[in-house]
């Protein structure tokens, strides 16, 4: 029969080994290692507007495309419940609601969907990645919040 000795030490050890694991892992939404958290703007929705779209030529300096700076403190003003230019009724996001975001429609390459125009964005450049779009569309579903 084992004893208390025998039991305890190998618990121990397996507590201690997921213990060193949890941290493991690149950051996800939410700046949460694996993932699984709420996406911020600040930290997760912010640098891949930074990285993609608010380049030269593109959302930043004195003339962004569409009147709409993506550049690091101005994107939130510029994007949330902000009517879009292409397509009347829509807003470049709408909070809760990436389906009815035109934004989110240009990363998709849907925008004809709902009667917009021109290219998937961003432009002359590589789609954004499913993840980054994922990131967006879960920002905006949980409330499109200035974080």
């Amino acid at each position: 029969m084992p004893t208390l000795r025998h039991v305890t030490i190998p618990l121990a050890l397996f507590a201690a080994t997921g213990v060193a694991c949890a941290g493991d892992g690149p950051a996800g939404p939410g700046g949460n290692p694996g993932g699984g958290g709420t996406p911020t703007f600040a930290a997760d929705v912010q640098p891949i507007f930074t990285t993609n779209c608010a380049v030269s030529g593109c959302h930043a300096g004195a003339a962004p495309a569409q009147g709409m700076t993506l550049s690091t403190g101005q994107a939130f003003a510029n994007t949330v419940n902000v009517a879009s230019n292409q397509v009347q009724g829509l807003d470049r996001i709408e909070p809760n609601q990436p389906d009815q975001s035109y934004l989110v429609h240009k990363i998709q390459g849907t925008q004809a969907s709902v009667g917009g125009s021109g290219n998937r964005m961003p432009l002359g450049g590589a789609s954004l990645s499913q993840a980054d779009i994922d990131t967006i569309r879960d920002w905006i579903t949980a409330g499109a919040q200035n974080n």
